[in-house]
């Protein structure tokens, strides 16, 4: 399919005309979802795109690409992010795209890198007029929390060097409008760190007959799950807000058997980067403890996953003015509308780049309750609404064109 848009100052205007392309390119994706880093078809698919828009995509670690436009006028940079990976989840709709492969868009990344596809077509046709240089940043592995470290340590950041940053993510089955944007109102964490750990027991086993010949894991796991929960419960400030769940307690083969090991995995969220040095610091130390007292040996294997995505109010102002320029003031509601307290305990890796240049982040429905979207992101019968993909387009374009404009 090969469209012509019109060049105006109108960029909603503009992704009108692109819907049908957007479509497109969203339904193609959703047919392919790969896993991970590793996206080979969906990288060549969206390199295709965008040469096509004589644009020159840079690979950037494993599966990643950047595209550069504008810098015809002196400015500043700004990136703009789109995920493209997929979940290990068999779908279980009845879209005629629906992938058959055992994996599944769940979480709207197909419909994110669509949109991003149609900002950089918009872009590109008023690159003239961009007061600075937008870089495009298309990433694997959001959903292993691996993909935007991964592109930082490839110097995503960097040549040209970026001064603030913008990502955008759609929601489902939410009681508001589909369309509607959703923004946050002041600076500070806006989604928790994610961490995980594992606790091996290491006791001594026997004859279910015999326990006092024993080191009962089993009974160390009992007691280690309820000494953590006491971080939460006991440690933390009611004021604060910190999850640690226990997802798996495992061990032993038979019902009359005391087996040698067990083991405990679990995860961690927060929203403060102290806390979550604290409660790591915890599991270490009652891990240990609980050991001693039962005599047996626990190894903790602690694992960082992301820190908390940052929202910068300067640039979340940015972002509501654009909106409410772009699609009219009634098109956006605060964060705190949608969700009290105004933060997600759901992890997000574009953190990374919040923790490295101002950023700010912006979601917009896509499926409301009341026309059949009813399952949540990442449910196997979970779906997203096309009609959404020109306003996605259109709001990563402006928002880029605007930041540049009122930082020049």
């Amino acid at each position: 399919m090969f469209i012509v848009i019109e060049k105006t100052d109108d960029f909603l205007s503009m992704a009108n005309q692109l819907q049908e392309k957007l479509v497109m390119y969203r339904h193609h994706l959703h047919a392919i979802p790969e896993l991970d880093l590793s996206l080979p078809r969906t990288s060549a698919y969206v390199k295709e795109r965008l040469e096509s828009m004589d644009l020159k995509p840079i690979p950037v670690g494993e599966s990643g690409l950047m595209v550069t436009i504008g810098g015809q006028h002196a400015g500043k940079v700004i990136l703009i992010r789109a995920d493209m990976d997929g979940l290990p989840i068999k779908e279980e709709t009845d879209l005629s795209f629906a992938s058959l492969n055992g994996n599944m868009h769940a979480c709207g990344h197909d419909l994110h890198t669509s949109m991003l596809l149609g900002a950089a077509e918009i872009l590109k046709a008023n690159e003239g007029q961009l007061r600075g240089t937008v870089k495009l940043m298309f990433q694997p592995g959001e959903e292993t929390l691996q993909g935007a470290k991964m592109m930082l340590e490839h110097g995503i950041l960097d040549n040209p060097k970026v001064d603030a940053a913008m990502m955008l993510h759609v929601l489902t089955g939410m009681p508001i409008p589909a369309g509607q944007f959703v923004v946050p109102e002041a600076g500070g964490a806006i989604s928790a760190s994610s961490d995980w750990f594992e606790l091996i027991i290491r006791g001594r086993g026997a004859h279910g007959a015999m326990p006092s010949a024993a080191v009962d894991p089993l009974n160390v796991a009992a007691h280690l799950h309820l000494a953590l929960q006491g971080i939460i419960s006991r440690e933390i400030s009611p004021i604060e807000s910190a999850v640690l769940t226990i997802g798996v307690m495992e061990g032993g083969s038979a019902s009359n058997v005391i087996p040698d090991t067990a083991r405990i995995k679990g995860s961690v969220r927060t929203f403060d980067a102290k806390l979550r040095d604290k409660i790591e610091t915890r599991i270490h130390e009652i891990s240990a403890g609980i050991g001693d007292i039962f005599h047996a040996k626990v190894d903790v294997i602690y694992t960082r996953g992301c820190p908390e995505v940052k929202s910068d109010s300067e640039l979340n102002h940015q972002m509501r003015t654009t909106i409410a320029n772009t699609f009219g003031a009634s098109s956006c509601i605060g964060l705190t509308q949608l969700i009290p307290g105004g933060k997600l305990m759901g992890s997000e890796d574009f953190s990374f780049v919040s923790q490295a240049v101002p950023s700010t982040s912006v979601f917009l429905n896509a499926g409301n309750t009341g026309e059949g979207y009813g399952y949540p992101m990442h449910h196997p019968k979970t779906m997203f609404s096309d009609e959404v993909l020109h306003r996605g387009a259109a709001a990563y374009a402006a928002f880029a064109r605007d930041w540049l404009e009122s930082n020049r």
